[in-house]
C-alpha cells in the first residue's frame, strides 16, 4: 500500500534532520505500529505520508504512485484519527458528522459506526458535553466516514476505559478484514501487540528494529521454562533452559510430582522490548 525509500525531512527553522533516511513498506491488508519515544519523528512521518507536510527527500509510493503526484482524490482513500480530538464544540456530533461527510464523495452507514461506538444516543448533544472518551471515539467515526482505504491512527483507545477500547480495536481488525490497511501509532504496547502484523522502532528519526510483535519477542526474550508450585504451602520458582527440555529430567520430574501452578516461557512483553530498544521508559514520555 505504502512504499517509503530514504525518506528525509527537516523543518525549515532546525538544523538537524528530523527525519534521516526512513524506508519501509506497508502491505495491503496489514495493520503496521509506528513506534517511539517522543521526538522520535512518529508524527512527522505520518504528517507526510498523508500529505500535510511537503519538501521532504526520497521517494513514498501509495499503490505504486508517487503521492507526491497525486491529486485530492487521494484524500477519499484515506481516514485520520489524530490523537487530540479536533471538533466543533458548539455543534453537536451529529452536525460535526454531517460538516465532514460532505467533503467525501464515499459514505459510510453513520447510525451503524456511532451505534457501535455507543454514541448514537447522543448524537444530538453539543460536543462541549463529551467526556474526552466520547470525543476520541467521535474522532474514530469521523476517520471512518468516507469508507477509507487507509486508517492513520494516532493513540486511538488513549483515553478509552478498557470495554470501549475493545470495540474500537475489534472495529480496527474487521476493517482489516474487510482489506483495509492502518497505521498506528501508540504507547499503549498491549494494543500494539493485539492488532499490529509488524511493528518499526524509530529512534531519532531512524528505524532500528522491524518485525512482527511475535518475532521480536522471541528475539529479545530468554530461552527459558520459568515453573511455579506449591511445596509446603508455599510458591516455588524453577527455572529451565528451554533447548531439549523434552528430555530434561528435572524438568519432567517437577511437572509429574508437584502441584503446578503457572507455567511461562521466558518470552518479554513489547514494553519491555520498547524500553530495550529506545532507552526511554514509556511512563518518562
Amino acid at each position: 500500500m505504502f512504499k517509503v525509500e530514504n525518506l528525509r525531512f527537516t523543518y525549515p527553522k532546525n538544523k538537524e534532520e528530523t527525519i534521516r533516511g526512513l524506508s519501509f513498506e506497508i502491505a495491503k491488508g496489514e495493520i503496521f505500529g509506528f513506534l517511539g519515544p517522543s521526538g522520535a519523528g512518529k508524527s512527522t512521518t505520518q504528517k507526510i505520508l498523508i500529505k500535510l507536510l511537503e519538501d521532504y527527500q526520497g521517494m513514498i509510493s501509495y499503490n505504486g504512485a508517487n503521492i507526491a503526484e497525486l491529486d485530492d482524490s487521494f484524500f477519499e482513500d484515506i481516514g485520520v484519527s489524530f490523537e487530540m480530538p479536533i471538533h466543533f464544540s458548539k455543534m453537536t456530533a451529529m452536525e460535526n458528522i454531517q460538516f465532514f461527510i460532505k467533503l467525501y464523495k464515499r459514505h459510510h452507514d453513520v447510525e451503524y459506526l456511532m451505534k457501535r461506538l455507543g454514541l448514537w444516543e447522543d448524537r444530538d448533544k453539543m460536543v462541549s458535553e463529551y467526556s474526552k472518551g466520547m470525543k476520541i471515539r467521535l474522532n474514530f467515526v469521523r476517520a471512518m466516514l468516507n469508507s477509507p482505504q487507509m486508517l492513520f491512527l494516532d493513540e486511538p483507545t488513549n483515553g478509552l476505559d478498557p470495554s470501549n477500547a475493545m470495540i474500537l480495536k475489534e472495529m480496527i481488525k474487521e476493517f482489516r478484514a474487510q482489506g483495509g490497511t492502518v497505521f498506528i501509532t501508540s504507547h499503549i504496547m498491549a494494543d500494539i501487540d493485539q492488532l499490529c502484523d509488524r511493528v518499526a522502532f524509530i529512534i531519532n528519526g531512524e528505524i532500528v528494529e522491524m518485525d512482527s510483535p511475535r518475532n521480536l519477542k522471541i528475539k529479545y526474550g530468554k530461552r527459558t521454562m520459568k515453573v511455579e508450585y506449591k511445596e509446603n504451602g508455599k510458591t516455588v520458582l524453577e527455572e529451565f533452559p528451554m533447548d531439549n527440555i523434552g528430555q530434561n529430567e528435572a524438568f519432567l520430574k517437577l511437572l509429574k510430582t508437584k502441584d503446578i501452578e503457572t507455567i511461562h516461557s521466558g518470552e518479554t512483553t513489547l514494553e519491555d522490548i520498547f524500553i530495550q530498544v529506545t532507552g526511554v521508559g514509556l511512563n518518562h514520555e
